[in-house]
């Protein structure tokens, strides 16, 4: 397959114009061609009148002939998919593979051992989705929170609800196959052209109960409401768990339990395993009309049917620090996330459609292990110690109100809220208070100055209308377990820290990339328990 990059197009421009062209630019008569599609879709927005720019992946009828083309311009490029043949290891288990957690890491995880027959035991301290739903309708509706389920815990893990987006860095091949696992499940096919894709909320979710079907057509057990407490160990080597329900042999435990688990840090810390920090942000949620975020990126094409919904991504460092927009959520709604009774957490939802009139996006500031002596337990408490603050100043108007305030008065330190064009989404409710009252006085202030800096990057950012409502804690896991490069735990043999809450990912498509990762490194030491 070749892929053709850089096709510029105006607005009116579609896919027939896009295929034309890049046949142009190989060279290439039709007759030659088996097949033309759209790999990549994205705008350019920055000079002018938006322009749609095209990738598009041909393939030839004699694929033969497709590296001499490719290598006919700067903009062509031969693609290869990944191999992705495994060879089993020979290293007998005695026993089946465990899976610590459901979310992107470990879903993806137990469906590649699965798949090569290894039959996984997963453990998901929290429901299936269904009962997941219900608990987190429950409390968005009155308040009661059930700690083990709710939108950090349950199956499919804290990016259930979500934008559902599959964007990253980190430019793994394993990407493809997470990318082709989504689509035979249900998945809409746009996520394998867009530059920007993202399934929503709404659609997330039978493609995570399909993935898990098949974890269990293939022999896998799906353990819910099962939660780990214990880890049995001889001679450095994993020999048992112990879980809320009953204790397991096992030599070989997918660690894959999610950024929120601080009960399990602390009874790995108790055991003598020592974690250490690693950098997290923490911030808020600042919400402005979409239709205004379009304005300032698309200007005058701005509400095009060609143009999809207007989403950014801002940086600026201040000082040591960097302020950045995190999970940015088009047409979307600010959601309580707490796991934990009496604290106050936001994160941010879509779904596909990303119909709502609202866009919101965290904006956060970095800290680290010097801001806590690297102490990974006083890092984990300062996010706690927020959380309960946030809690506290929202009290007043109900269980899990949230504080909030116009930008404008947060730039100024008034703790006022004018509800304006821009209504509140949190489904608790918001009250007005001094969010910078809640943060030490150097990380509110250096988000100030991010926050200026934000307007002169998209016009209207600090509006009179805009909020913000906090506080957001949860952008990624603030401690590490040392794993070593074939991906075991540095301190304990058959222990496989995986994904976000381990301190290897950020996001659901790096999450479950390294839970293939770490399914490929078991597979490629152990032959499948027999029996």
């Amino acid at each position: 397959m070749i892929l053709v990059r850089n096709i510029r197009l105006p607005l009116s421009a579609g896919e027939p114009q896009a295929f034309e062209k890049a046949l142009h630019t190989l060279r290439v008569p039709r007759s030659k061609v088996e097949h033309t599609g759209v790999a990549k879709l994205s705008v350019d927005a920055r000079h002018g009148l938006p322009k749609l720019v095209y990738t598009v992946a041909v393939t030839l009828r004699q694929p033969g002939e497709e590296a001499a083309l490719a290598a006919r311009g700067p903009d062509a490029a031969l693609h290869r998919r990944a191999d992705f043949t495994l060879q089993p290891g020979t290293q007998p288990l005695a026993h089946r593979p465990v899976v610590c957690g459901l979310g992107p890491a470990g879903l993806f995880a137990a469906l590649l051992l699965a798949r090569q027959g290894y039959r996984p035991i997963v453990l998901e301290r929290g429901p299936a989705l269904d009962a997941r739903v219900q608990a987190v309708e429950h409390f968005s509706a009155t308040g009661q929170l059930d700690p083990n389920a709710n939108i950090q815990f349950g199956e499919g893990g804290a990016g259930t609800f979500s934008d559902g987006k599959l964007t990253t860095r980190i430019g793994d091949e394993l990407c493809d196959f997470v990318t082709e696992v989504f689509l035979q499940h249900g998945a809409p096919a746009e996520i394998a052209w867009k530059q920007k894709p993202h399934v929503g909320t709404d659609l997330l979710r039978g493609v995570i109960t399909s993935i898990r079907k098949e974890i269990e057509s293939l022999g896998g057990e799906v353990h819910f409401n099962t939660a780990l407490t214990g880890l049995e160990r001889k001679n450095g080597r994993l020999v048992g768990i112990t879980t809320t329900n009953g204790s397991f042999a096992c030599e070989t435990l997918v660690f894959a339990v999610g950024h929120s688990a601080r009960d399990t840090f602390s009874m790995l810390m108790d055991s003598g395993l020592v974690l250490e920090c690693k950098p997290f942000s923490v911030g808020f949620r600042a919400e402005h009309l979409q239709t205004e975020i379009e304005k300032s990126l698309y200007h005058e094409a701005a509400g095009h049917p060609a143009l999809p919904r207007g989403e950014y991504q801002l940086s600026q460092h201040v000082g040591d620090r960097c302020v950045y927009t995190f999970c940015m959520c088009p047409g979307g709604q600010v959601v309580a996330s707490a796991s934990e009774e009496e604290r106050v957490v936001t994160n941010g939802m879509s779904y596909h459609a990303r119909s709502g009139k609202n866009a919101n996006a965290a904006v956060v500031v970095s800290v680290g292990g010097a801001n806590f002596a690297n102490d990974p337990r006083r890092a984990i408490a300062f996010q706690r110690e927020l959380e309960a603050k946030a809690y506290a100043a929202g009290r007043a108007a109900g269980a899990y109100a949230a504080p909030a305030e116009n930008v404008q008065s947060f730039l100024e330190g008034r703790g006022q809220l004018r509800i304006g064009s821009v209504q509140p989404t949190y489904d608790r409710g918001v009250t007005a208070a001094d969010l910078g009252a809640l943060l030490p006085g150097e990380l509110a202030d250096t988000l100030r100055a991010g926050l200026r800096a934000y307007e002169r990057k998209i016009a209207g950012y600090t509006a009179p209308d805009a909020i913000l409502t906090g506080l957001e804690t949860r952008t990624s896991s603030p401690v590490r377990l040392k794993r070593e490069e074939d991906l075991v735990c540095t301190q304990l043999a058959g222990l496989y820290p995986c994904g976000e809450g381990a301190g290897y990912a950020g996001g659901i498509m790096s999450a479950a990339v390294d839970g293939l990762r770490v399914a490929r490194a078991i597979i490629s030491r152990y032959a499948p328990a027999e029996g």
